[in-house]
């Protein structure tokens, strides 16, 4: 009923049409048309349910549940009807077949109901093939060289025993579906079921009775999947025991030593092929390898959607003076450009990234999204450096002069204006070859060696940070006689130096 006072209230007074409402409730036209010219709501009194078992349908049951049971994996638009039931058993059996369309028709509803009807949250003891259960753990490793505290997502299939994870630096919603879609993508489907805790990034709120509210992202996430999500008790982690114990298997087995890599994406990738070869021991109960179980568990899989979904987030947020803007409650401080001081900005959130998008919905910078409940800043220097090259007589008048690192002011003190402009390009040019990092280097190097021009910055950047073409020693061909070394005599020149000024010498 709230349902269809929410819908009678948006027709008759927001002003919404029939479809605008069906697209924002998902309900079909005609029973919204239905709500809306309903006058009469008196209820009928209940029937008297009578034992519905269809006995005559008994030697066609199992063609009846298997038929159903496979339209789990179908889209709801091309599962069966009780006719469609109905006229593939006449088809099947000819003048065997004696049940009335009616008879089929009340089997399929009781049956679908059974199928396709809420289910109550309770884990089976015997596991289904292809229901899968999620959680997340903890995980140190190195990118880059810098050490994270950061978070591993777990999809286990119980029936199997076969376990995914992934790596990422937080928890956050972004997260959790980065890594459902990029394994759902690995395995080629989707689990019809799947398991979660009461994570808040999913879960709004745990209703009396053991309902859950559902944040609308992951609702979303849920239809363009098409699989059905389960909920633990509260407090109750444990009763997704075989994923909680893939935490740890996956911890000891493949993240022990803590693991050291370059770049994130490419780490998950080589994990996923380690889940793989995981599987072909023998299973710890059933008969079997891992990887033989699991091939039940595919053939229950729902069909991938044939466009996978965009998981990320957009935001908009206004920059401060210098062109920034904060995320986690005002801890984490990004740039975009001093063009785009005090504007507002569309922020697009990945799991990895945060993406500074213009009216257009072209890039504007690129940041390494930032993890931890601390002050951090992620700077991009490019756009404030192109800036300052263009009017290095501003420069010291600008707040962008006091975020310059301490070596770029110190190195710029005694230059002219022209000898500054003519650094900051170089110095931008080098952060767009590697980066601003490495740029800063190259000027500390610079201010110990005490040299200022621009050529000598480019050839100690190139000696530090670039890796030098390494060439085969020229051999001469056989026919080319080999000239005897010639060695100075330095004697000569001591003499010349010693009559200095003196005509032939």
């Amino acid at each position: 009923m709230t349902q269809i006072k929410d819908i009678r209230k948006m027709y008759f007074e927001e002003g919404k049409n029939i479809s605008q409402i069906a697209r924002e409730t998902g309900h079909d036209r005609k029973t919204i048309r239905g709500y809306l010219n309903k006058d009469d709501w008196n209820t009928e009194p209940p029937k008297i349910k009578k034992g519905a078992f269809y006995p005559k349908l008994d030697p066609y049951k199992p063609d009846i549940d298997t038929w159903l049971n496979e339209d789990k994996k179908a889209r709801r638009k091309q599962r069966h009807t009780a006719k469609r039931v109905y006229d593939r058993l006449v088809k099947k059996y000819g003048d065997n077949f004696n049940c009335s369309y009616r008879t089929v028709a009340g089997y399929v509803a009781m049956k679908k109901k059974e199928i396709f009807g809420e289910k109550k949250s309770f884990l089976p003891l015997e596991h289904i093939p292809g229901e899968a259960q999620v959680d997340f753990g903890d995980a140190d490793f190195y990118e880059n060289g810098k050490l994270y505290t950061g978070k591993y997502l777990n999809l286990s299939f119980p029936y199997s025993n076969k376990g995914y994870f992934q790596i990422f630096k937080g928890e956050n919603q972004e997260c959790l579906f980065e890594g459902l879609k990029t394994i759902f993508k690995h395995i080629g489907g989707v689990p019809p079921r799947i398991w979660f805790d009461n994570a808040s990034t999913i879960v709004t709120k745990v209703i009396k009775g053991g309902g859950r509210e559902l944040t609308d992202d992951f609702l979303r996430f849920m239809e363009h999947y098409r699989f059905e999500a389960a909920f633990c008790n509260l407090d109750a982690g444990h009763e997704k025991g075989n994923v909680e114990n893939k935490v740890g298997y996956h911890r000891r087995n493949m993240l022990v030593p803590v693991p050291k890599f370059e770049k994130i994406t490419e780490f998950n990738k080589d994990l996923l092929i380690q889940c793989e070869e995981d599987a072909k021991r023998e299973h710890y109960r059933k008969e079997g390898t891992i990887e033989g179980l699991h091939k039940e568990d595919v053939q229950a899989l729902l069909e991938l959607p044939k466009e996978a979904l965009e998981t990320s987030k957009y935001i908009t947020l206004k920059t401060n003076g210098y062109g920034k803007f904060l995320l986690n409650n005002g801890l984490h401080e990004y740039s975009v450009a001093p063009k785009y001081a005090n504007q507002y900005v569309l922020v697009k959130l990945t799991a990895f990234h945060v993406i500074v998008l213009d009216e257009s919905h072209r890039e504007i910078v690129r940041h390494e999204r930032l993890y931890g409940n601390y002050k951090q800043q992620s700077m991009q220097w490019l756009p404030y450096l192109n800036l300052l090259a263009r009017r290095p007589g501003a420069l010291k008048y600008t707040g962008v002069y006091h975020m310059l690192p301490q070596p770029i002011k110190e190195y710029m003190e005694d230059l002219s204006k022209q000898e500054k402009g003519k650094v900051l390009r170089t110095i931008a040019d080098l952060t767009q070859r590697s980066s601003f990092e490495k740029a800063v280097e190259t000027i500390r190097a610079a201010l110990s060696y005490g040299v200022t021009d621009v050529d000598s910055l480019i050839n100690l950047h190139s000696r530090l940070h670039e890796k030098a073409l390494q060439l085969e020693p020229v051999r001469l061909p056989e026919h080319i006689p080999n000239l005897k070394r010639y060695e100075p005599n330095f004697i000569a020149y001591d003499k010349c130096l010693g009559k200095a000024g003196v005509k032939g010498c």
